[in-house]
């Protein structure tokens, strides 16, 4: 799969595993803050920026509000990124261990 947003950033990975559940924004910005462990804390800019790139390329969709606040959730296209870095990840992950196969010269 190629697109212009891959490899995906940091933000935009705890983005996308926030958003497998229906969430807004500040409470996309909680949960990257949990799922971290407190390493990651988003500015609301960032995450909106990302939010809006993400729902443009069709990642994400709004699936309702909570008062004045739009929530968000993973598309099937969201969610198909997502398995695709996954797998990249992995792979280099496999590199790590010595375990990935890698063609010697």
């Amino acid at each position: 799969m190629k697109h212009k947003l891959l490899p995906l950033s940091e933000t935009m990975h705890y983005i996308l595993l926030a958003l497998r559940e229906p969430l807004h924004g500040y409470a996309v910005m909680q949960k990257i803050e949990e799922m971290s462990g407190g390493t990651v804390v988003l500015a609301a800019g960032t995450l909106y920026g990302a939010v809006e790139n993400l729902n443009k390329h069709g990642w994400i969709e709004p699936v309702g509000e909570e008062g004045r606040r739009k929530v968000y959730q993973i598309t099937y296209g969201g969610n198909a990124v997502l398995n695709v870095e996954k797998e990249r990840l992995q792979h280099i992950l496999s590199l790590y261990e010595g375990s990935g196969s890698v063609e010697k010269a």
